[in-house]
């Protein structure tokens, strides 16, 4: 039995799996609602695992991957779906992990977000970061959120600098301009220094991997733009802590300054397994930034930014571990998830003590 591309892609849509992985020594893995699953038939040969490559792959990323072990590219599988794909080599074999994007837009309501954050699209200016480990769901919250300010706000040009490009977003009310690293411009920074001539009011940076990036969506913050950045973090703290430690030693304290005006807010995302049923659901923490937490970011306090977050109801904030307790109270996860993802296990165990006396006495009752 041979494998065909097309035949893999399609069960991955139908299926509804987010990544599919070809290894030579196994047969072709697919993950769905976070558990990976080995596809029927016969392990993947050197040849067969090269074919399956070149079968989506061009030259000129073979070539890539030959001189620097690593390509990335995004295509579609004609109207069922697009992929985004990372090509490697592996033990001197090809190797390959492509992650289905959605093809439908979720709304607002269904990717479960407070409508603090649905406030945060009209600010003027400054900088709101969506982060979260790989495969949280935060290009699927990136792309609800630039629709909204698409069909909603035709007073605004919206520049995406993405690697590669994801969602295609069509021209609504706003005007959208789609830059892709690599095709259109070297880099991150390079596109970030281009925008601020092109006339910008909201500027996405697909990835703030490194001190130049991270310098100039700052700047771009700065001079007057809203920019929507990501970073693979947990949490507002690290999130900080990790853009401030990124600067040398002797510029921290000005990031620091720099930060505690221009950060309108922190979305960190993870996404955990249904307990309702197949699919998973996404738990948030939602930190903006009052005066209180600018002042936290400015004094290199952040490990106290979490008592903030936890008071901050009315601002819109909340922790992760009250949305886990939310999500496990209203059925949807499971307790051993509430308790793994939870940024303080040892208070959600005795909150979790307290909910089951609580449900204890209540049975008693009845």
């Amino acid at each position: 039995m041979s494998y065909s591309m097309s035949d893999l892609l399609q069960l991955m849509v139908s299926e509804g799996a987010s990544d599919l992985h070809t290894r030579v020594g196994c047969s072709p893995t697919i993950r769905v609602h976070g558990t990976l699953h080995r596809v029927e038939g016969p392990a993947l040969t050197p040849e067969t695992s090269e074919e399956l490559m070149r079968s989506i792959t061009s030259e000129e990323h073979i070539q890539a991957v030959r001189e620097r072990g690593g390509a990335d590219f995004a295509f579609a599988f004609g109207d069922a779906a697009r992929f985004r794909v990372s090509v490697m080599k592996e033990k001197g074999n090809f190797g390959m992990v492509l992650r289905q994007i959605p093809s439908k837009m979720l709304t607002f309501e269904q990717i479960g977000l407070p409508e603090s954050v649905k406030e945060l699209l009209h600010k003027p200016r400054g900088l709101i970061l969506v982060t979260g480990p790989t495969g949280s769901g935060k290009t699927s919250t990136l792309a609800t959120l630039l629709n909204i300010v698409n069909e909603t706000r035709e007073e605004v040009h919206l520049i995406t600098i993405e690697d590669p490009i994801e969602v295609y977003h069509k021209h609504k009310k706003a005007l959208i301009t789609q830059r892709e690293v690599h095709v259109d411009v070297p880099n991150f920074a390079e596109a970030l220094r281009r925008a601020l001539r092109q006339d910008p009011d909201m500027i996405l940076v697909g990835e703030m991997r490194d001190l130049e990036t991270i310098e100039a969506a700052i700047t771009a913050a700065e001079t007057g733009h809203l920019v929507f950045g990501t970073l693979h973090t947990t949490g507002a703290a690290k999130t900080i802590d990790r853009l401030t430690n990124a600067f040398p030693t002797n510029q921290q304290e000005m990031v620091r300054i720099q930060l505690s005006t221009v950060l309108q807010a922190v979305i960190s995302q993870i996404l955990i397994p249904r307990a309702d049923k197949p699919g998973r659901v996404a738990a948030f923490e939602i930190m903006i930034n009052t005066p209180s937490i600018a002042a936290l970011i400015r004094d290199n306090k952040t490990f106290r930014i979490n008592s903030d977050i936890q008071t901050g109801a009315k601002y819109g904030m909340v922790t992760l571990d009250s949305w886990l307790m939310d999500k496990y109270v209203a059925g949807l996860i499971a307790r051993e998830e509430v308790i793994n993802k939870s940024q303080d296990p040892t208070t959600i165990m005795a909150k979790l003590q307290e909910l089951d006396l609580a449900q204890a006495v209540d049975k008693g009752k009845k």
